[in-house]
């Protein structure tokens, strides 16, 4: 199934969105944007780079136990990064989740 991504905006007045899944849990936050249209960008190249599982960095061990993993562009940059998983192999299927969620997902703007 899949989800969609906010579009939300901070108290700072930067952009952000995050990945949805179908079920309501969010799989992925972005960096912060100054610019809205630059957030924009940023969930049209989720969904162009999380089709191609060479584009995710292997699951890694991140504080307090929790397993992470992010998306990079085609240039390397990260343009999202996971929630924390319990497991290894919990942020593997986490990275499944990533891509069902991101195929053809529409966004809500939630800027105001």
């Amino acid at each position: 199934m899949a989800g969609w991504f906010d579009l939300k905006k901070s108290k700072n007045d930067q952009f952000f969105f995050t990945l949805v899944a179908g079920n309501g849990e969010i799989v992925g936050k972005s960096e912060m944007y100054k610019a809205k249209a630059s957030a924009i960008n940023g969930i049209e190249s989720v969904k162009k780079n999380a089709p191609d599982r060479a584009r995710f960095k292997d699951p890694f061990e991140g504080n307090g136990g929790k397993w992470y993993f992010s998306l990079k562009a085609r240039n390397g940059e990260v343009i999202l990064s996971s929630q924390g998983y319990s497991s290894q192999s919990a942020a593997e299927d986490g990275i499944g989740t990533m891509q069902r969620a991101a195929d053809g997902a529409p966004t809500k703007d939630i800027t105001g």
